[in-house]
């Protein structure tokens, strides 16, 4: 397996949509309370002593929503200061970030996915659950900004979904023609919405390829992302082609990442359930931060056997919690 070196960190489990894939119609969600959140002294104080010395050097802010979270350019200029950090990023769903974008960059920010599942303004509201509240346009502004702002590469993340959004691949493709803009295509994952998923399915990325391909030729790209997209370009674009096959293709051998919950649990694998344990809790019973290391540690050393051997057995019947609540 690579190096694991990369962990996605949930500031809030609370998000301003409700998207299908996420956050189910009708679900009845148990939300963190503020004091059983992370603090940002506790947050920073894992990554310093825990996370840092044992290689992690790369960390991505998630939620939720991770702009709901108060003082957040303040939290990722904490993080950028750390000598260690390589790389911090964040995952958004845009609809604050227009006024938000320039604080954040100059915070240290420079890499973003910003999600964005369809042109379409009725069907992005169908998607996000907020029927009749006019979201895309505020999002599309948010997306706007932080291209104005310089992040580079600005990502555009799209969770297809069959009979709502599938319809709309070669559209969203299209924006990688005239702008250094990279669309990531995600294959729909049944955790925290199995009704919604059993109905539907998923569409593979290699169907979704072959689509553009016919309509425009797809090349592999030179350009490497560092995650578990396979990375390809309509000829002549300036951006590019994610493909993240986590249901038609494993790629466990690639994986690099560990999920820090906004609660504090860490997680070794988004599709598997086993290994997790409760750093908070031990954090604030005073478990010191060598002993937290060496049980963080342990399960490095399970991971791969977690990914592997364990991938379809982690969970029974379905996931105890959604993706909202694992932190993507």
């Amino acid at each position: 397996m690579n190096q694991v070196d990369y962990l996605r960190i949930s500031l809030i489990d609370r998000c301003n949509f409700r998207c299908q894939y996420c956050m189910p119609e009708g679900a009845e969600l148990d939300y963190i309370l503020k004091q059983q959140l992370l603090t940002d002294e506790e947050l920073l104080t894992l990554l310093q002593y825990v996370f840092i010395p044992l290689g992690f050097t790369r960390f991505r802010l998630t939620g939720g929503e991770p702009l709901l979270r108060p003082r957040v350019p303040q939290l990722v200029h904490a993080i950028a200061s750390l000598r260690q950090t390589q790389d911090i990023s964040m995952t958004t769903n845009g609809f604050l970030l227009a006024p938000m974008a320039q604080n954040l960059y100059d915070a240290g920010l420079r890499r973003i996915n910003i999600s964005l599942d369809s042109l379409d303004p009725d069907t992005f509201e169908q998607i996000i659950g907020n029927h009749g509240r006019g979201r895309w346009q505020q999002v599309w502004q948010g997306i706007q900004a932080a291209y104005r702002v310089g992040f580079d590469p600005l990502k555009l993340n799209v969770v297809v979904i069959p009979g709502v959004n599938d319809h709309e691949v070669l559209d969203l493709a299209a924006l990688t023609i005239d702008k250094q803009w990279h669309v990531r295509f995600i294959e729909f994952m049944p955790i925290g919405n199995s009704q919604l998923f059993g109905d539907r399915g998923w569409v593979s990325s290699a169907d979704l390829r072959q689509s553009i391909r016919e309509r425009w030729g797809l090349t592999e790209s030179h350009i490497c992302g560092n995650g578990p997209a396979d990375v390809f370009q309509i000829p002549g674009a300036k951006g590019t082609l994610g493909f993240i096959s986590q249901m038609s293709e494993c790629f466990c051998d690639r994986c690099n990442r560990m999920r820090l919950s906004a609660d504090g649990w860490l997680r070794p694998c988004l599709l598997n359930e086993t290994g997790q344990i409760d750093l908070k809790t031990s954090l604030r019973a005073g478990i010191s931060t060598a002993e937290l290391r060496e049980q963080v540690r342990q399960v490095l050393t399970i991971k791969a056997e977690i990914n592997f051997k364990q991938r379809d057995s982690g969970t029974v019947g379905t996931y105890t919690r959604t993706m909202s609540q694992i932190g993507g």
